[in-house]
């Protein structure tokens, strides 16, 4: 249940279109479903724009399976994170529609209109070791309505390629920067550009890159002012933060 839906709910009712009963027994439904094991948030959508994204890291097969089922009886869209190859293929079975991202590790469901952001993302990675937690972001953004371009392996060991993509930059409303090893690409780009940048760490690289520790450093001890950080491979987290930026921007008519 989002907020059109529940306009139109209300709207139907005042009309005579819908009887009370009928509009009570639909909004039964709201604020959560009690699967026993998972509490679904159907409320989630009037609150924060989106449904509920599920996890699929430390959950089961049959869980991710019954959660998604959920979200899709109720025509939300569905967008699971972390989600291993088994638990994949069982859900693209189960669910009709269902399309599975391997590199990504994503599997998604489109049951509702995405309505588009507007303004665009520039979405960069600095290598193709890079790119797992790159998709990730950009499925995600896709399932938020974010336009974005891709900008991939525009690392600063070869800074020309970053600086042939300059004019895209200047362009863009807010850039994603995805960077492992030692995270100097979102230094780098923080001094190019005028507009948020969100970066993102990731578990790239030998010895004390520690699992992306360094990066993650380099990033918040950035010498270029301004740039936010988020957890270590979250390209969801970087998704879902340009997404609540852009939103506000559009509800404040900037």
């Amino acid at each position: 249940m989002d907020e059109s839906r529940l306009r139109d709910l209300l709207a139907r009712v005042k009309d005579g279109g819908t009887a009370v009963d009928a509009a009570v027994a639909e909004l039964r439904q709201l604020p959560f479903a009690d699967l026993g094991f998972a509490m679904v948030d159907h409320h989630r959508a009037i609150r924060q724009g989106v449904p509920e994204v599920i996890l699929g890291e430390g959950k089961t097969p049959e869980q991710i399976v019954a959660i998604a089922r959920e979200l899709a009886r109720t025509k939300q869209n569905v967008l699971v994170t972390r989600i291993s190859a088994e638990a994949a293929e069982l859900l693209v079975r189960e669910l009709p529609g269902m399309e599975h991202s391997p590199v990504a590790r994503t599997c998604t469901l489109e049951s509702a209109p995405i309505e588009p952001l507007g303004a665009k993302v520039a979405l960069l990675s600095a290598g193709t070791s890079d790119q797992p937690v790159a998709e990730e972001c950009a499925v995600t953004m896709r399932m938020l309505g974010v336009p974005f371009d891709r900008v991939y392996d525009v690392g600063v060991a070869g800074i020309h390629r970053l600086l042939h993509k300059r004019p895209l930059l200047e362009s863009a409303s807010l850039v994603i920067v995805i960077a492992g090893m030692e995270g100097a690409l979102a230094s780098v780009v923080g001094g190019l550009v005028d507009v948020p940048v969100i970066a993102v760490p990731t578990s790239v690289g030998y010895g004390v890159a520690m699992n992306g520790l360094t990066a993650l450093y380099g990033m918040l001890t950035s010498c270029a002012s301004g740039v936010t950080v988020v957890n270590i491979d979250n390209g969801f987290g970087a998704a879902f933060a340009a997404a609540r930026i852009l939103r506000t921007t559009r509800k404040n008519g900037t």
